[in-house]
């Protein structure tokens, strides 16, 4: 694999925040949040990346209708107004792809759009023409970001993907899962192949990706995207009656959304979240959490203690 700049070691990434240390070569790789969007380095390339993007499962499939389309517009427009980067999708999404386009045509292709998609389909030649459908329904000359969406004929796509990169038409490729039971097989392939980005679910009361996945990406230096931080929602179902502990405070979380939000982006080998919302009041709070102090790791061990007690 392709040696990569900003890497972190298993031991560090096992041992929590508190193993990482404050002088020297792995500093970098820690939140940054001088006086802006907290961000983190992705390890191929050390590019800053704001650690809150924007998922668009289910929240942006409103098919044709005008009225919806524009109201996801404006969800798009208020997460780029505070400092979103990563805007995440794929085929699979129904009309999410068009209504992502329609609402960058809106906001003028914002610069800070860190543009990121799938391929999910079987056979090479479609794979081609499907993420040639989805550059056009984007409305971007190319992707920052393509990813084989859950696995779906990994071997035939990643070909096709790591020659565009050659070419310069994608600047980063991975892969990413939803299920785990695809966790063996998605481990197999970060040990083997040489890929930029990993995307699987992680979130306070979904923690195996902390036994593997998570150390490993550190250790073989690829940035990790979190699907599913909410549990589509269940989190808020089971947890939100709650008045917030006492100690969301002191990681400046105002409501649920950023405390589970915080959480995630908070481990040292997590690069972005993706919290999906089809509201501009639900984008801001999630926004919230792209800023402030995070937990180190005995606030989180605490948080998900006093978390599973509630």
């Amino acid at each position: 694999m392709t040696e990569k700049p900003w890497r972190i070691s298993r031991r560090a990434v096992l041992g929590g925040l508190a193993a990482l240390p404050f002088a020297g070569p792995l500093v970098l790789p820690r939140a940054v949040r001088a006086n802006g969007p907290i961000t983190r380095p992705i390890p191929a390339s050390g590019e800053p990346l704001p650690v809150i993007g924007m998922g668009t499962w289910i929240t942006f499939n409103v098919g044709g209708d005008q009225r919806l389309r524009d109201a996801r517009s404006e969800v798009l427009q208020a997460f780029f107004d505070a400092g979103g980067g990563m805007v995440d999708s794929s085929p699979m999404y129904g009309s999410a792809e068009a209504v992502i386009g329609h609402g960058l045509e809106r906001t003028s292709q914002p610069p800070g759009l860190f543009s990121a998609t799938k391929v999910w389909t079987w056979g090479r030649s479609d794979g081609v023409e499907q993420m040639a459908e989805s550059r056009r329904l984007w409305g971007v000359e190319r992707f920052d970001l393509l990813q084989i969406h859950n696995l779906l004929a990994w071997e035939d796509h990643l070909e096709t993907l790591r020659a565009m990169k050659a070419e310069g038409r994608v600047r980063y490729i991975g892969i990413t899962t939803s299920h785990g039971r695809h966790h063996g097989d998605f481990e197999a392939i970060m040990r083997a192949e040489d890929i930029d980005f990993v995307q699987f679910t992680y979130n306070v009361v979904d923690r195996e990706a902390e036994q593997r996945l998570l150390p490993l990406a550190a250790e073989r230096g690829l940035a990790v995207i979190v699907n599913r931080p909410f549990r589509r929602g269940a989190l808020f179902d089971r947890y939100a009656a709650n008045p917030l502990p006492g100690w969301a405070a002191e990681i400046d979380c105002a409501n649920w959304a950023q405390v589970f939000l915080k959480f995630i982006v908070s481990h040292p080998a997590v690069t972005c979240a993706i919290p999906a919302t089809s509201r501009v009041d639900h984008m801001a709070e999630n926004m919230g959490a792209l800023h402030g102090r995070l937990p180190d790791a005995a606030l989180r061990a605490r948080m998900a203690a006093d978390i599973e007690a509630l």
